[in-house]
């Protein structure tokens, strides 16, 4: 389901005479249906940025970034839209919404786009909105507005309600209570039970044990160890 050979990434530095940092070279990843891999690495090895090439946020300077059949590196930006929209989606640390929309549309969003009844939508929304122990009396409210905890469990909720063939995972667990936290790893077990092939940074240990198959240590993919 997602397969990159022999990537390569560099950063061109514009504002300091256009000097090229190689960052990654001859990355191999094969993730399976059903499979969860971490990566990992010391800080600035390259995790978030293989996450990033695989989603398409950074094009790969060489190599095939394979998801679901699509080349990333090489796809029109329609195909990329259209691949997260329907077939790869990405829990990022962080949630970006629209300001002033109500937290169960935020969530229901990934349905609508690809086309669920909307009563069928918000009712998946809310499960998960009460599974992530987001108080009902907010739903009506922006995300926006809430505490940072918060919002981070109303990415996850956004993040899982498209049964999406293939996730990246940034940090899922990070900054949970125990109670969310079980929430989070049960979504991730019940996501790989429908073969959803995963790519995860996981600094849980405890978390990457229970449901990460293996790891990969990106480390090997720097221009130094390649």
């Amino acid at each position: 389901m997602i397969e990159l050979e022999n990537v390569s990434k560099s950063f061109t530095l514009h504002n300091q005479g256009s000097a090229v940092i190689p960052v990654m070279e001859r990355a191999n990843l094969k993730v399976n249906p059903g499979e969860c891999v971490a990566l990992t690495g010391a800080s600035g090895a390259g995790k978030s940025t293989l996450m990033r090439v695989i989603y398409g946020n950074y094009l790969a300077a060489s190599g095939r970034v394979m998801v679901g059949g699509l080349d990333v590196a090489r796809a029109e930006p329609r195909e990329i839209l259209a691949l997260r929209r329907e077939t790869l989606g990405y829990v990022s640390q962080f949630l970006r919404v629209v300001p002033r929309v109500p937290t169960l549309e935020v969530v229901a969003e990934p349905l609508l786009a690809v086309g669920v009844d909307k009563a069928k939508a918000l009712d998946k929304a809310a499960g998960l909105l009460a599974r992530l122990n987001i108080p009902e009396r907010l739903w009506a409210l922006s995300p926006t507005t809430f505490s940072g905890g918060e919002q981070q469990r109303v990415n996850i909720a956004r993040g899982f309600a498209h049964e999406y063939p293939a996730m990246l995972l940034d940090e899922p667990t990070a900054s949970l209570d125990v109670t969310n936290r079980e929430t989070v790893l049960s979504l991730i077990e019940e996501a790989k039970a429908r073969d959803t092939a995963i790519v995860g940074i996981f600094h849980d240990v405890e978390a990457r044990q229970r449901v990460c198959d293996r790891e990969v240590n990106v480390s090997q993919f720097t221009p130094e160890a390649a």
